[in-house]
């Protein structure tokens, strides 16, 4: 049974960013211009070790305002840090992509999902995804990663990501994808204003009608304009929008900080046994 089926427990996706512009951490991981292999061995450790139960690799930034990378660029990111994950751990890997032929590299090198901001619409990638067999996350996004947050407007935003997100769906099946293996990502902070991405996460659970769902909300601008708080200062926030998520639908949370996600599913985990008890 694959990790994705029916998981008994929300799942931790731990964000590995390996790109040197990385609004949170990747740049961490890089020494004079190149990813440092062993500095990305240590840092994956100490995702395991804290719980996460796949990590999430992306070599193409798409914080707001980011530039777009050549192909031959995120292929060497994402499959060098690939290789070295999977010479020293076991772990499941997602690979965060949007580009056809990475998904292709990715797929011989054995990830286990493919999740991709711009739900499979560049060029080759919805044949790709609909061929492998994999679980496949598509997120909503309005415009490209540099243009995003330029004014973004909805009439409605939970029912427009929802009517998308099922749209996209509905192509990915056409194309020969199993329904059931494909999750929807809401898309915080992509194109959403904050009173979009509190409308969102209120309204999840109509969206968890459709598709189990993967939320990423893990130090976003949201969470640093409900509690003021910079990008490094934002781990008990994250985690506190997790549980809400959570509590209204969510199977899979991609973080950036997995000890203190753990703890918040713990506690959704007692409760949830506590009440199921009684």
């Amino acid at each position: 049974m694959s990790l994705f089926d029916s998981p008994t427990k929300p799942l931790i996706m731990a964000i590995l960013n390996v790109t040197p512009d990385s609004f949170s951490d990747g740049g961490n991981l890089y020494r004079d211009g190149k990813l440092h292999t062993d500095a990305l061995l240590r840092h994956v450790d100490d995702l395991v070790v804290n719980g996460a139960d796949l990590l999430d690799i992306g070599g193409e930034s798409t914080r707001p305002g980011a530039e777009p990378v050549s192909v031959s660029e995120e292929l060497d990111r994402t499959m060098t840090a690939i290789e070295a994950v999977r010479s020293r751990f076991d772990v499941p890997i997602s690979l965060d992509s949007s580009t056809a032929q990475v998904m292709v590299e990715g797929i011989s090198r054995g990830v286990s999902m493919l999740n991709d901001v711009r739900a499979f619409q560049r060029d080759g990638a919805l044949g790709v995804a609909a061929a492998s067999e994999l679980p496949l996350c598509i997120m909503h996004m309005k415009g490209t990663p540099k243009t995003m947050q330029t004014n973004p407007e909805y009439q409605d935003v939970v029912a427009e990501v929802e009517s998308f997100l099922l749209s996209r769906r509905a192509e990915l099946v056409e194309a020969g994808a199993a329904q059931s293996n494909i999750w929807f990502d809401p898309g915080f902070g992509f194109a959403k204003t904050l009173e979009h991405n509190l409308s969102l996460l209120n309204g999840l659970p109509r969206l968890a009608e459709h598709a189990p769902l993967l939320v990423g909300m893990s130090k976003k601008r949201m969470v640093g304009e409900i509690t003021e708080r910079e990008v490094d200062e934002r781990v008990v926030g994250s985690a506190i929008v997790g549980y809400h998520a959570l509590l209204n639908g969510a199977k899979i949370l991609r973080v950036h900080d997995v000890a203190s996600t753990r703890d918040a599913v713990r506690i959704y985990q007692a409760l949830s046994k506590h009440n199921n008890s009684h």
